[in-house]
């Protein structure tokens, strides 16, 4: 099969302008780079996010999940096969305290959902710039709290494009792990389970965050976020700074000198340049300190021919 295939058999369930043949993915990720996907299917329903799996799973398609396009790198030559970015699925709903929002939802605006409801619990989420699908997988966390420590349950698609309700047990949440990057599932949906609390005090915490992510952050820049996983007993940024590589990179990209923890996209950068920053990085850091650092960011397609 062609992807000219892939893109008139999706077409027939889709609407044409919610799957698109080579689809520059620059367009899609934070660290605006990346090459472009054969196929790129943005949907607006369940039924339809489940039609895709399904479909790309018979087929035997390869498909990623591109959420918000924060903490992934898109390699240059782009990705092969399909790319599933739910980005319209982004319906948040407040009842009582409980929070339900959308795999495709920013975090950002779930956390600032349920502060102006007077809910506290998701505070630390205000500065993470990736959907909940995402969170999820992961078990995003920020200054002291984490996913793992909210949830309530999910709903999942599995490869097979069956739906699937996952408790807080279930999901095995862990740091920066999850079972849903173990078992490949894709999240259509999160309860979170919240508390009331004290408005002035939720509002001053939001606003203390707010102010601490844009004070320690190159938000000026486009980056995936932090790049590296925390090391036991250290700090990822720590040793990269003593290790003497803030303002170091390749190409238009740079270990940030506001934190040395992220990579930025300083000037055009390629992936080519952000992977060999990151290669460099973790050689520096394993000279020095004898210590490998781990991604937490995802890298993903094909370099260029």
């Amino acid at each position: 099969m062609t992807k000219e295939t892939w893109l008139h058999d999706l077409r027939r369930f889709l609407a044409d302008d919610h799957v698109k043949m080579d689809e520059p993915l620059h367009l899609h990720t934070l660290t605006r780079m990346g090459g472009p996907a054969d196929i790129f299917v943005a949907p607006t329903t369940e039924d339809e996010t489940a039609y895709t799996v399904k479909y790309a799973y018979e087929n035997n398609i390869p498909l990623l999940l591109l959420g918000n396009g924060s903490n992934m790198v898109v390699r240059d030559g782009g990705v092969r096969g399909i790319v599933l970015n739910l980005k319209s699925l982004h319906t948040i709903r407040i009842e009582g305290t409980t929070v339900y929002a959308q795999g495709g939802a920013n975090i950002k605006e779930v956390s600032k959902a349920a502060a102006s409801n007077r809910l506290t619990g998701l505070e630390f989420a205000c500065g993470i710039p990736g959907s909940i699908g995402g969170a999820m997988a992961m078990n995003a966390g920020a200054y002291g709290g984490e996913i793992k420590d909210v949830i309530r349950k999910a709903t999942v698609l599995t490869k097979e494009g069956n739906k699937l309700e996952l408790s807080k047990e279930d999901l095995e949440l862990g740091y920066r792990k999850s079972i849903i990057t173990k078992k490949g599932y894709y999240v259509l949906s999160a309860e979170f389970e919240l508390e009331f609390g004290n408005q002035l005090v939720i509002d001053a915490k939001m606003s203390d965050l707010t102010m601490q992510r844009e004070t320690k952050q190159p938000l000026e820049f486009p980056s995936a976020g932090s790049v590296f996983k925390r090391p036991p007993g250290n700090f990822a940024g720590k040793l990269i700074q003593e290790s003497g590589l803030q303002g170091k990179g390749f190409g238009g990209a740079e270990v940030s000198t506001k934190h040395a923890g992220f990579i930025v996209n300083k000037n055009n950068a390629t992936a080519n340049d952000y992977i060999k920053t990151i290669e460099m990085v973790k050689s520096a850091v394993r000279e020095k300190f004898g210590i490998d650092l781990e991604l937490e960011v995802k890298i993903v397609g094909e370099d260029m021919a």
